[in-house]
């Protein structure tokens, strides 16, 4: 919080990058079709991910059962069966997550390669960025259903405790195969953090800038400072936002803006907030603030 109000007490006068970028009908050119089709495999199946968190429902009632009754076999079994399945779910959820960084990875190869600029990358590689904003969309939406969940990791917690107790005792337990002592550990962390995926998306960003020694640090904060302000251009514009035939796109561009902020804020050596930041975090903040406030709550307190 102090960060938005120094942000928000100091002028910034950034160059913004005007143009606008496609997000509802972007077609992918021929030399962005290897990569395209690359991500969109893992895309397709985003918003499958994100309807079976919806309805993720958890084992509460079956744990709880098995707790207060730690010696009624049946219950134990009943509590067991309720928990391996959810299990399951939940490493289709790490696995994709897998799946999305390594994609991300890729878009960051096209996005941000000589001998073009981020801001002739975005303009020319419309598709290509269209699959960017596509991946931070559902980052902050999977996130955002995570956090008020909280059997998720009551259900995965039961499990692994279970399971332990059975390897103690000799006991083959179904639903091991299914997740192994060192995966279960991986997605423990995984789970543990409050924003698992955006937690994903920020190491692999950190990574692409340590393994790519020959390709300045500033060519991926500046495509990420450069897609926060042409969202930010694109909602304040009333020239660009009445080309929006989709009343959702406001809000894929809002979630967009801060997805791209909080990766700059983990990848930038100084951060989004510091006063050498190439993101207008005062105009960011102002575009969100003219928002009905119920529907960008989350995203500012993201920020």
């Amino acid at each position: 919080m102090g960060n938005l109000i120094k942000v928000l007490t100091r002028d910034i006068d950034h160059n913004a990058a005007h143009f606008f970028l496609d997000f509802e009908n972007a077609q992918p050119t021929e030399s962005e079709k290897e990569i395209y089709n690359q991500v969109n495999v893992v895309l397709k199946d985003a918003e499958g991910i994100l309807e079976d968190l919806q309805s993720y429902r958890g084992a509460g009632h079956e744990i709880r059962e098995a707790i207060q009754h730690p010696n009624d076999e049946k219950l134990q079994e009943k509590a067991w069966s309720a928990v391996v399945p959810l299990v399951g779910k939940l490493k289709k959820f790490y696995e994709f997550s897998q799946r999305l960084e390594a994609g991300l990875r890729g878009l960051l190869g096209a996005l941000t390669s000589t001998p073009y600029s981020p801001t002739q990358h975005l303009e020319r590689e419309q598709a290509l960025a269209k699959q960017f904003a596509e991946i931070l969309h559902f980052t902050l939406r999977f996130d955002e259903l995570k956090m008020t969940n909280p059997a998720i990791q009551n259900d995965f917690s039961y499990y692994r405790r279970t399971l332990s107790r059975m390897r103690i005792n000799n006991v083959p337990a179904e639903g091991e195969n299914e997740v192994n002592n060192e995966l279960a550990n991986r997605m423990s962390l995984f789970y543990a953090e409050a924003t698992p995926m955006l937690k994903t998306l920020s190491d692999a960003t950190t990574k692409f800038v340590s393994e790519n020694k020959n390709l300045p640090i500033e060519n991926t904060t500046d495509c990420l400072s450069t897609m926060a302000s042409v969202c930010r251009v694109m909602l304040e514009t009333p020239e660009y936002r009445s080309r929006f035939t989709n009343e959702e796109t406001v809000s894929f561009c809002l979630r967009v803006m801060v997805g791209v902020i909080i990766l700059y804020d983990h990848v930038h050596p100084v951060g989004a907030f510091a006063k050498t930041s190439k993101i207008d975090m005062k105009g960011c903040i102002k575009v969100l603030k003219d928002q009905p406030p119920n529907s960008v709550e989350g995203l500012l307190n993201a920020l």
